[in-house]
C-alpha cells in the first residue's frame, strides 16, 4: 500500500539546543555539551513541548490515528514521541530507525561557526566553495548522504499495509530533506527554503499525496498551534548550519 500522509515532527528543545545558542551568542569556539549527540536529552522546555504534542495527537486521534510511528534513535527524538504518546493516551508503540538520525557533523561536532573558522579555516573555505548541500565535513555527512537514507526509508514505508498517516519524529535537517525528496525540489529550492524557514521544536509538518503519485503536497509546515494552545514555549533554535548539535 502506498503511504498517502506523513506527519513529520521535530524533537522538543534539547539541552544542546540551548548550549549551542548560548555559545554562538557569546562568540565561543566550543559548545558545552556533556553527552554525545545521540544521547542529548530534552530540556525542561522540551518536555513541555512534547506534552503539548501529545495533546495534539489526542485531538487528532478521533479522525486520523497513525498507522505507523517511527523515531530517530537519538534520545531527544525518542523522548519526544514517548512523552507525546503517554500524554495522548494512545496505546501505541513506536519503531526506531537509524536512518532517521540527525546529520553527522564529524570533526565539526560541538563547534560553533566561529570555532570552525578559527580551528578549521580550510574546512570553512571548502564549505563555502562546495555549498551547504554537497559539503561533507571529515567524518561527517553531506545533506546528500542524509537524502540517501531518507530515500530508502520512504521506499520502506510504502510497503506497509495499514491505512492512516505515518508519523516520524526526527530532526530539523531530516525534516528538510524529507521536503526536498517528497516535493521534488532542486538543491537551490531546498537551500532557499531553509534560509528563510526554521523547523520549530516539537512542530508538525504535514504532507499528503494521492495513491500512486510520486510527489507529495505540503499541507502544513512547522505547525505550532498546539504549543501555543497550552502555553508551552515556542523555541526557534536555528536550522542545520553544519556546526551545531540539534
Amino acid at each position: 500500500m502506498t503511504a498517502t500522509e506523513l506527519w513529520l515532527v521535530r524533537h522538543g528543545e534539547s539541552t544542546a539546543n540551548i548550549a549551542a545558542t548560548q555559545a554562538q551568542a557569546a562568540g565561543l569556539d566550543v559548545i558545552a555539551v556533556e553527552a554525545r549527540d545521540a544521547d542529548v536529552p530534552l530540556s525542561q522546555t522540551g518536555v513541555l513541548q512534547a506534552e503539548a504534542l501529545g495533546a495534539w495527537l489526542a485531538a487528532n486521534a478521533g479522525g486520523s490515528v497513525p498507522a505507523a510511528i517511527w523515531s530517530s534513535p537519538y534520545l531527544r527524538a525518542q523522548q519526544t514521541i514517548a512523552i507525546a504518546l503517554e500524554t495522548s493516551g494512545l496505546d501505541r508503540a513506536f519503531l526506531v530507525d537509524e536512518r532517521l538520525r540527525d546529520r553527522e557533523l564529524g570533526v565539526l561536532d560541538t563547534l560553533t561557526s566561529t570555532g570552525v573558522d578559527r580551528r578549521y579555516p580550510d574546512e570553512a573555505a571548502r564549505r563555502r566553495w562546495l555549498g551547504k548541500f554537497y559539503y561533507r565535513p571529515p567524518g561527517g555527512e553531506a545533506w546528500t548522504d542524509v537524502a540517501l537514507r531518507i530515500r530508502s526509508f520512504l521506499r520502506d514505508i510504502d510497503s506497509g499495509d495499514a491505512p492512516g498517516p505515518v508519523l516520524v519524529a526526527a530532526h530539523d535537517a531530516v525534516v528538510l530533506v524529507f521536503l526536498y525528496l517528497c516535493l521534488g525540489w532542486s538543491e537551490q529550492e531546498l537551500l532557499a527554503f531553509a534560509s528563510t524557514n526554521t523547523v520549530l521544536n516539537a512542530s508538525v509538518t504535514r504532507l499528503t499525496r494521492e495513491p500512486g503519485d510520486r510527489f507529495w503536497t505540503l499541507e502544513v509546515f512547522s505547525h505550532d498551534d498546539h504549543l501555543q494552545a497550552v502555553g508551552a514555549p515556542v523555541t526557534e533554535h536555528g536550522g542545520d548550519t553544519d556546526v551545531q548539535p540539534h
